[in-house]
């Protein structure tokens, strides 16, 4: 049984109509149309929105307070808030709404939605002291060493190394200075040494001399070195494999690239004037800089980069793994093979009623996701031969065998029909 949705009539060119079979099998494909209203909900994913989300609006909006009151705190209502470095500040603020609006609308979608409870349900479920050191160790995994790419690529392993490192790092240091949440000191009486002040509170000195001093002021510069690694290792690879070369896009793929390039060299040609150059060209670097930054916080939330947020979502997936391991399994109508657990299939049939996709079926197999994959393709050749039976003789040499499911040549049954050619 297939329930069908009321397609709204529009008006197409033919080319656009779908067949009598596909509405029957997808109702809820919507036909491409200028006069076609273009609204989006999570449960019609093939539409566009052009609208705003409430909740996400609502989510960004608390998000974008949130950093603008924490910089007012941490920087002791702006006393120790560095105004040249505003325009970072705005950009942060920006950045950080956008990628709430983002993941809030990413988080209401029906598979995402299903993952995120089930990941949280499982967490709480099987033990709290047990499921986070779980959680502790895919966290290891996952973000400190990133071992599930190195199982892929070793070059792709380094290169993610170097990139997410060197921006963890630009970003622990970047973003409490710029917020005004740490700020340093020099006494009168000893211009040598420097004080580490974060939230207010003086928390340690050390001398301008120190390798502390070299290593903290240097931090960025080392940043900046790993993401130049990582950027080089990406180019090599995306000039090289042909995988690459064939599916990369400039947005997604180039872009990103060039903004991390942009800011690392920048960064780095800071250091170089003030040190080599006796500030020669600074003021412009450090414009170059400042533009090449925002604009990788603007990035942020609309390009590839925002899987960086996206991943520690995803760390649920692995409890619901390891869930669907010790579950029972689904056994094949068709074949009476298990193949996926009873919680992955009740979860899949739950998020397609939510897509509006009811595969429901009337016969043995009360819905289509019983049926495993192998036995779907076999289902799909059969009822491409059901199509194509009697049509130009083509479907001549098959037999359909309903109750076993499976085909049949006609060789087998019937002998060999005598060529009039070779008998003449």
């Amino acid at each position: 049984m297939v329930t069908q949705r009321t397609v709204p009539s529009l008006a197409v060119s033919p080319g656009d109509q779908l067949s009598r079979g596909t509405l029957e099998r997808a109702p809820n494909q919507l036909l491409h149309s200028s006069s076609a209203k273009s609204e989006w909900s999570p449960h019609e994913p093939n539409v566009r929105r052009t609208h705003l989300d409430p909740k996400a609006g609502l989510a960004g909006g608390l998000t974008a307070v949130s950093v603008a009151g924490l910089i007012l705190l941490g920087s002791g209502n702006l006393r120790h808030f560095d105004w040249p470095l505003l325009p970072y500040a705005l950009a942060s603020v920006f950045s950080a709404a956008a990628i709430a609006y983002r993941y809030a609308v990413w988080l209401q979608r029906p598979p995402t939605k299903r993952y995120w409870q089930q990941g949280w349900r499982l967490f709480w479920r099987g033990g709290m002291i047990r499921n986070s050191l779980a959680l502790a160790r895919l966290l290891l995994d996952h973000f400190v060493a990133q071992r599930f790419i190195a199982r892929r690529s070793r070059p792709r392993w380094l290169m993610h190394l170097c990139l997410s490192w060197g921006g963890t790092l630009a970003f622990a240091v970047t973003f409490p200075l710029v917020f005004g949440w740490i700020h340093f000191e020099t006494s009168a009486a000893d211009l040598h040494t420097y004080q580490v002040f974060v939230l207010g509170v003086r928390l340690q000195e050390f001398s301008v001399d120190s390798l502390l001093a070299f290593s903290v002021f240097n931090a960025l510069n080392f940043a900046a070195v790993l993401v130049l690694v990582g950027v080089a290792l990406s180019v090599q690879r995306r000039l090289t494999e042909p995988g690459a070369l064939a599916l990369q896009e400039f947005t997604n793929d180039v872009l990103p690239l060039l903004l991390l390039f942009s800011v690392a060299t920048t960064g780095l040609g800071l250091t170089v004037s003030a040190r080599w150059l006796r500030g020669y060209g600074f003021s412009f670097i450090a414009l170059t800089h400042a533009a090449m930054v925002i604009a990788l916080l603007l990035y942020l939330p609309f390009g590839k980069l925002f899987h960086i947020f996206q991943r520690p979502a995803q760390l649920g997936v692995a409890f619901y793994k390891r869930a669907a391991q010790a579950d029972s399994q689904v056994q094949c109508v068709r074949c009476h093979t298990p193949f996926a657990s009873h919680l992955q299939i009740e979860d899949l049939k739950q998020v397609l009623a939510e897509l509006e996709f009811d595969y429901r079926l009337d016969g043995p197999a009360t819905h289509y996701q019983y049926v495993c994959p192998p036995c779907r393709r076999k289902l799909l050749a059969l009822s491409q031969g059901r199509t194509f039976q009697g049509v130009g003789g083509w479907g001549s040499g098959i037999a359909l065998t309903e109750d076993r499911w499976s085909l049949v040549s006609d060789a087998d049954t019937r002998p060999p029909t005598p060529d009039p050619r070779l008998e003449s």
